[in-house]
Formats: C-alpha cells, structure tokens, sequence
C-alpha cells in the first residue's frame, strides 16, 4: 500500500520565554537584512529552508538573542549567518545549542548534516539524514539535501527521487539548476526515458497515427487496483500533550481511562476483562479544543497518531469507500497502540433515515462493523470522533462498545481560560499580563476565540515594530482591546443545541448542554 505525503506541514517552533519587557525600556533594534553579491557564494550552494530569509547581521542577532537566549528561530537565523560566512565550528555550535534546546529538531540537525558534507564526511552525512527524513518524513530540506549527497556520488535515479519527494512536500524547495544537474546524472523519470513515438503497427499512416511505447504502461490507474492510494495525515510523533491544553479536565480523565491507565496497568486491567481503546465522540461548539485534545492524546501516550478526513475514505467507485475505510482502520491496528481520529465525524456516520442512496448506507454499515463487528480486533486502537452536531448521528454509533463515552466539550471556564491564556502567552513578548484579570473578560469565548484575540494583538504590536524598527511588546491593553474586537463564536452554536437539548433528548444524551445553559428539561 502506498502512504501519499501530501502538502507542507512544517512544524513551527515558539520562543520559550521573552522574559519580562517594558516599553520604556531600551530594545535591541530588529536583525537587519543583506543578501551577498551571487559572485561571492562558494562553490557548494547552501540549503535554503521552506522558511528562510535573506541572513541577518551577526551582531544583530547576538543582540535579540541577550533577550531571549533561548529563541530557537533567532539561532537558527544565527547559525544560517555563521553559515553564510563560513564559519562553521561557529555554526555547528549554534546549532549544537538548538539541539540542546529541542533535540529532536529537523532544522538544525539537517544543517549539522550539511557541516558533514562541507567537510568531506558525506558518508557520516548521509546517515543523519537518512534518520531526520525517517522521523520527518514531511521535512522536505531534508529530502532535497539528500538529493544533492546522492547526486555527488552518481547515484542521478536515487537523487530524482529524493528531489521529486521534496518538491512534492514543499514546491519552495524547487532548484532547476540542481534538477538539470540530477537529469545529466541519468536522473530521469521513466516518462523522460522514452524513446521517441514511432509509426504504429497497421496504423493509418494518412492519419498519422503513432504508437508511443511509454504511454501503455502506467499512465492510467485501474480504479480496481489492489494497491490503494490513501492520502494519510500520518504522524509518527505529535508534539502536543495534555500539558499544553488549557482546562478540560474531565475530557483528559475519560481519555486517560480509556488508554493510558490501561497501558501503565496492563495486568490490573485485562483482570477486571478490561480492554485498551475504544471509542470516544468528542461534541460541541466549534473552536474549543475537540482536535487539540485529540492531538494531545496521541502526545500523552506516545502512541502514532492517524487524522482521517472525509476526502481520504470517499471514492467515485462503489465499494471503494468502504474498502479505504478498512484499510484505515488495518493501518491502526498494526501500529496499535495508536489513536484514530475522525474529525467531523457526522459526514462518516450520518443517521442512516437520512440516506436514500445505497452507497451512503453501506458506508455507514461497514464504519459499524470496523467499531465493533466479528472482524473489528481494536485492541490498542482508540478511535476518537469530533463533531459539532451529534443529533445528525446514526443511534447505532452510540451504543456500548462503539463510541460508548459521549463526552461534551463546553467553552472554557474561568479557571481554564486563565491556563489558556498563559499557555498563549509563552514564548511571545507581553508585558504587564495578567492572565486571570483578562480571562473574567472572556467569557463564552472558546480557545480558538482566545487565540484570535492574541493574534489581533500581535498583529498591532508587530504593526508598530515594523515602524519602529524595535521589538514593541504585547500588553494587556491590546489584548483588552482585542477582546472588544472578537465576538464569541461559541452563542450561535448555544442557540440550536438548546433546542435539540430541550425538544430532542428523550434518551438524556444531551443533558450536559442543558447543565451547562442552567436549564432543565
């Protein structure tokens, strides 16, 4: 089965700690940018990141970096700059120093891996990318840096395809200079391989008609085709754990109930004929946190993480849903333990009433037999579903043994707005916080209404660096203000669950919302 990578999913890395800043104090002014002349680059071209900028004066950065000393993306812009004048006992202990900060960071050990090269030691140098392209599969510096290894020991086919899979990832990575070289190596697609098209066997020669050798083998796809091409979000690791979700405590129990106390107590567990995994169906208004618990809890328990969209299972070719439905649910099985997440779950399991077409409902047949049928073996698979409207649900979803916990995820409270808002705050430059002052201000306000009042914030303070040519710190003024900016979006959702609450919950799954709205049935 062939795992498609698709797009760019780079992973951004926030200042640790800006430490305390006031306005009034001196800031050391912004890294100043020049690009050198092409004549004096060296005869090895240095590799340029997704997220590059021209280099920065040296004494610049030193400068920022007196202020946070710990900002990953300053020394890396600093290690670039030792780079860029090569100095590289320099470089290699700047990005020492990143590591030290955050050892598992694709960035600087693909730089330390271009050290290696510099310096003669492809070999050593092929092997440490050899593993940041295993844990980073999605890195794709890492991939086009490989490519340029493989192309100096004449390996052109092996070379092609690391720089087809870089481009792939990331198209700012593309280097026509560097594809020519890879293309005299004998660096070709099979397409390009092609002899040229000649007259075809009893062919109308009036009409012309030629017979291209290259164009039968595989230029169309069986749609029946064993091999199926599923466009998996594959994580091997999340970054995220439950340390970095602000409140939701009760979501956090029910999940380490399910998976991670059973895995720390394997014995007392399988004692009780407990098993690990199951199913959770996460529901309420958007933007609280439904996809950030779920991430965090393939954090938290170390476990491989599997994001499956809508696009990924349905296919114009009947009975082709059901089987890349299958095969999902096989890829979580044999990497068990994992965690198996179907945001927006309701488009997969609507309410079979709803369905007029056979298709639709053979779908949601087969979702209920990979929950819990005689084939269904999901022991270490926990399969968790977000959806903003369990009422559209198929009952038969929330039976015992298929996502038996159906759990509500209010907008956060005092308490939990508080930890959100220092979680937001870490690694940012504000000044003056007080996170419990600005939380009483905030509320019906979801995460994701939190997180836009910062950005609104930071985008007045970045406004006036630019100006400035200073770094000007967030205050608590701005956040107030951005505050009165940003409307709840948490009301409108209240607004139509209410009803389903008050009108449509003989069976008490919604009581949660009416606790939460103060009302009674």
């Amino acid at each position: 089965m062939r795992h498609k990578f698709k797009g760019t999913r780079t992973k951004t890395v926030e200042p640790l700690s800006w430490g305390k800043v006031n306005r009034s104090e001196s800031i050391a002014p912004l890294p100043s940018f020049s690009q050198k002349p092409v004549a004096s680059r060296p005869r090895f071209a240095l590799l340029t990141l997704p997220f590059a900028v021209p280099m920065a004066d040296i004494d610049s950065l030193k400068q920022a970096l007196a202020v946070s000393p710990r900002n990953i993306p300053l020394l890396l812009m600093l290690g670039d700059a030792f780079l860029e004048q090569f100095s590289f006992d320099d470089a290699r202990q700047v990005f020492g120093e990143v590591l030290a900060i955050e050892p598992g960071n694709p960035v600087a050990r693909t730089q330390l891996a271009q050290l290696l090269e510099f310096e003669g030691r492809s070999s050593e140098a092929i092997l440490r990318l050899e593993q940041v392209c295993g844990e980073h599969p999605l890195f794709a510096p890492a991939w086009k840096l490989r490519a340029k290894l493989a192309l100096s020991e004449n390996r052109g086919r092996e070379a092609r395809e690391y720089y087809d899979r870089a481009v792939a990832l990331d198209s700012m990575v593309r280097d026509e200079d560097l594809l020519r070289r890879i293309r005299q190596a004998g660096g070709k697609r099979s397409a390009e391989d092609a002899r040229e098209p000649t007259p075809q066997m009893n062919a109308d020669y009036s009409a012309n008609a030629y017979y291209d050798p290259a164009f039968e083998d595989d230029d169309f796809d069986d749609p029946y085709d064993d091999d199926l091409d599923l466009e998996l979000e594959f994580e091997q690791r999340t970054d995220v754990n439950f340390s970095k979700v602000g409140g939701m405590e009760s979501v956090k129990e029910d999940i380490r109930m399910k998976i991670l106390y059973p895995m720390e107590n394997r014995a007392l567990f399988e004692a009780y004929g407990k098993k690990i995994g199951g199913g959770v169906l996460l529901y309420g208004p958007p933007g609280c946190g439904k996809t950030l618990i779920s991430r965090a809890t393939a954090g938290e328990i170390k476990a491989k993480f599997l994001s499956v969209g809508l696009h990924q299972i349905l296919d114009m070719w009947i009975g082709k849903s059901e089987e890349k439905l299958h095969e999902v649910f096989e890829m979580a099985r044999r990497n068990a333990p994992a965690v198996l997440f179907f945001d927006e779950v309701d488009a997969l399991a609507a309410d079979r009433k709803d369905m007029r077409t056979s298709a639709g409902r053979t779908l949601i047949n087969q979702f209920l037999s990979e929950l819990d049928g005689d084939s269904a073996k999901n022991d270490g698979v926990l399969v968790l579903g977000a959806t903003n409207a369990p009422w559209h649900l198929d009952s038969a979803f929330l039976r015992p043994g298929r996502f038996d916990r159906l759990v509500f995820v209010p907008p956060p409270d005092e308490a939990a707005r508080t930890e959100i808002v220092q979680i937001l705050a870490d690694g940012k430059p504000v000044f003056g916080l007080d996170p419990a002052s600005l939380a009483s201000k905030l509320k019906d306000f979801s995460g994701a209404d939190i997180k836009a009042v910062f950005e609104q914030a930071i985008e007045g303070a970045l406004s006036e660096a630019m100006k400035t040519g200073k770094i000007v710190p967030v205050t608590q003024k701005d956040l107030l203000k951005g505050a009165k900016t940003v409307r709840p979006s948490t009301r409108k959702w209240f607004e139509s669950a209410r009803n389903y609450a008050l009108y449509a919950n003989q069976s008490g799954f919604y009581d949660d919302i009416l606790h939460y709205l103060g009302l009674e049935r």
